[in-house]
């Protein structure tokens, strides 16, 4: 009996010890992001224990959250500058900020042979709608005004923009058949190698500003173990051979 009680007593602590450390992280996540998120979380639990407990919006609403008090620990953003402003106004904790994954833009449409590999249906203007996400939002969204105004474009189609709050509104718009074609994350339509549906145009890195995606531990996060395994788990190779799986590069 002694000994049974003794393991009885040993399994106690150990269940104990496990709850102190094992906590959940809350996440703002990018919507350009949410595919990748979803595919780490479960091997985030799996290995480190902690729960990722995520919220999907455009990076610019979630600035304005977390100054308004929102109880986000981590911040994974669509572009490096929302990040740095944080940073920059005593919001997250120092050091801990980096690049976790570079984006790239993709014109898309759920049409197999719409949109060309070099993007010329652009120039053909024949479509009646064009889905961006906003663009002072969402950095996707800018993104695709740079390619347009490259282009000459931008007054061309104009009054044909559909504007979604996100980049997965923008995407929705196209995939629901509200607009013919859309600029969209890559990610959102790729996985493993190739466009998973429809066509698309993968478009140059030259034609926008670097889409750099930053991540940062917040001032709520400051004492969270799980905030810190988080971004941990984020530099480590399984999280990069998922990310890279969606069309990123590191």
């Amino acid at each position: 009996m002694l000994i049974h009680a003794s393991r009885l007593a040993v399994l106690a602590t150990a269940l104990v010890f496990g709850s102190a450390h094992a906590d959940e992280v809350q996440v703002a996540v990018a919507a350009n992001f949410t595919a990748p998120i979803q595919a780490l979380a479960a091997s985030f639990e799996q290995d480190t224990g902690h729960k990722l407990v995520a919220s999907y919006g455009a990076t610019g609403q979630f600035y304005t959250q977390i100054k308004n008090g929102a109880p986000f620990e981590v911040f994974l953003s669509a572009d490096d500058s929302t990040p740095q402003k944080l940073e920059n106004e005593g919001d997250t904790v120092k050091g801990s900020r980096f690049t976790y994954a570079v984006g790239t833009l993709a014109l898309w449409s759920p049409q197999a042979g719409y949109v060309d590999a070099n993007g010329e249906v652009l120039k053909r203007n024949q479509f009646k709608h064009l889905s961006i996400a906003n663009p002072k939002a969402a950095p996707y969204g800018l993104a695709a005004t740079q390619v347009l105004a490259k282009q000459g474009l931008s007054d061309q189609v104009k009054d044909k923009l559909v504007e979604g709050q996100n980049i997965t509104q923008a995407y929705q718009f196209v995939s629901t058949g509200n607009a013919e074609l859309g600029f969209v994350a890559l990610s959102q339509i790729y996985k493993d190698g190739k466009v998973t549906r429809g066509s698309a145009w993968i478009v140059p890195a030259a034609l926008h500003d670097p889409i750099k995606q930053d991540a940062v531990i917040l001032n709520k996060g400051k004492d969270s173990a799980a905030a810190k395994a988080l971004v941990e788990y984020l530099k480590g190779p399984k999280a990069a051979a998922v990310i890279k799986s969606y069309g990123y590069e590191l």
